[in-house]
């Protein structure tokens, strides 16, 4: 053994990557330090550059502050499970925000992206691409949808709604009222249709024609309903609102409002699309149907992409020049969410969603029973989940987080209401077990 190989390790192999074997780590690091005649500096360099202390270090340096981030930098990922620059391991019931649903690195959407890279990364929405044809072949086929627009993100599928709306009404019909508590984006026109004023504040004056309904009230919503209103716009379930369910009947009230007073209904599909409730689509489970949907997080599992979705009748509204992205339908995106569909849609695969959120809900619902002066409830659909704190709980909600964070558990505090999780679709309920009984011990101690 070199003098170089026995300081690794005597000295580095306690301190390196766990997931990186002796193997692997050699392999590497030969063609990228040892073939250049290494000191043991520059092995000591390996790990002290890329700890989670030094990557905050440097990127505190660079970044703006929008994100109130943890102090670990996340380098690996693999199913459910996370692994920081020191090598700890997490078990991710956060998902990326409901983003990657099929898991870390599954195998099937890495192939998919790897070739597609190899074949064509992008190129203008002036010409037609494989994979956006096939993906939104794949999703009309599944949904009440005759028409598709792709973009990035999910506050640009719900700009894009907002706008559809606007030019779809006849003239002066432009105001839309989404509801108290709800979250549609972080631009300017979709913080404007944010129900929760915490979004606006430094943001005024916001963009006109947006009001906010109070949740649940069905007569308030319809008063505000006037001739320049030209659509409705709800998550089907909140999810930064404290994962809050819109009940069916208030559902088909808010549906039979827009027949009366001849108006849109837009479905924010964003966080509850794509598998999240056991069903591809929220709608339908619920008996009622818009006229436009917007989706995006776990449509490309990981990689940035949205869409809008909506009747040929609709869509005619938008002619060449009305409405465009640059890189909205990447065909790299698009080959990840073609690949991410033909996994949900397998059978079985959303009927097991179900199954594991009702039972995650039950394990919830009775460490609610265990610790009431904490917990009131759970509630959710699919595997969004949430545990709704009482006002005692809520004071806590945040070092619950924190603890549950510092014993591997990654979640987070919804709406100052619930606890949330979004585990990736495929989460075991061995998973599930693991992080209630790790939530049972912080409980306790809260």
């Amino acid at each position: 053994m070199g003098a170089y190989e026995a300081f690794y390790l005597a000295i580095l192999k306690p301190a390196c990557y766990v997931f990186i074997s002796d193997d692997n780590f050699h392999k590497i690091f030969h063609k990228t330090i040892l073939f250049n005649n290494p000191t043991p500096y520059d092995f000591a360099r390996i790990y002290v550059m890329n700890s989670n202390k030094k990557l905050k270090e440097r990127g505190d340096k660079v970044f703006v502050g929008t994100y109130a981030r943890y102090p670990a930098a996340m380098v690996k990922g693999s199913g459910c499970r996370l692994f920081d620059a020191d090598g700890r391991e997490y078990l991710d019931f956060m998902a990326g925000i409901a983003v990657c649903a099929l898991g870390h690195a599954h195998p099937k959407i890495t192939e998919a992206i790897c070739r597609q890279a190899g074949e064509l990364v992008h190129v203008s929405n002036l010409y037609y691409t494989l994979p956006q044809i096939e993906l939104a072949e794949m999703i009309i086929a599944h949904s009440f949808g005759e028409k598709l627009f792709l973009c990035n993100s999910g506050a640009e599928a719900n700009e894009a709604a907002i706008k559809l709306a606007r030019i779809y009404s006849s003239a002066g019909r432009y105001k839309i009222i989404s509801l108290s508590g709800s979250f549609h984006g972080r631009t300017l026109a979709t913080v404007a249709a944010t129900g929760q004023a915490k979004f606006h504040k430094g943001f005024e004056p916001l963009p006109e024609g947006f009001l906010h309904a109070p949740f649940g009230d069905l007569s308030a919503l319809e008063q505000m309903i006037d001739s320049s209103t030209c659509a409705i716009l709800c998550e089907p379930l909140q999810g930064e609102g404290g994962v809050r369910p819109l009940a069916k009947d208030y559902l088909h009230g808010i549906e039979a409002l827009c027949k009366k007073h001849d108006l849109l209904l837009i479905f924010d599909e964003i966080q509850t699309g794509m598998g999240r409730t056991g069903s591809l689509f929220a709608y339908e489970q619920l008996g009622v149907q818009p006229d436009i949907m917007t989706m995006a997080k776990a449509l490309g599992n990981g990689l940035p992409i949205g869409a809008l979705l909506t009747s040929e009748k609709i869509a005619a509204a938008f002619v060449p020049g009305t409405h465009a992205s640059t890189f909205g339908g990447n065909p790299v995106a698009c080959a990840a969410a073609v690949a991410t569909l033909k996994i949900m849609l397998a059978d079985g695969f959303l009927a097991d969603v179900k199954r594991k959120g009702d039972y995650f809900r039950a394990e919830l619902q009775a460490l609610a029973q265990q610790f009431p002066a904490i917990l009131s409830s759970a509630r959710g659909m699919g595997l969004l989940v949430g545990a709704v704190l009482t006002e005692q709980g809520v004071a806590h909600g945040t070092e619950i987080v924190n603890k549950m964070f510092d014993r591997g558990f990654l979640m987070n505090f919804a709406g100052n209401v619930a606890l949330r999780f979004v585990p990736p679709l495929i989460v075991t309920t061995e998973e599930i077990d693991q992080l209630v009984a790790a939530l049972a011990e912080v409980l306790a101690e809260v």
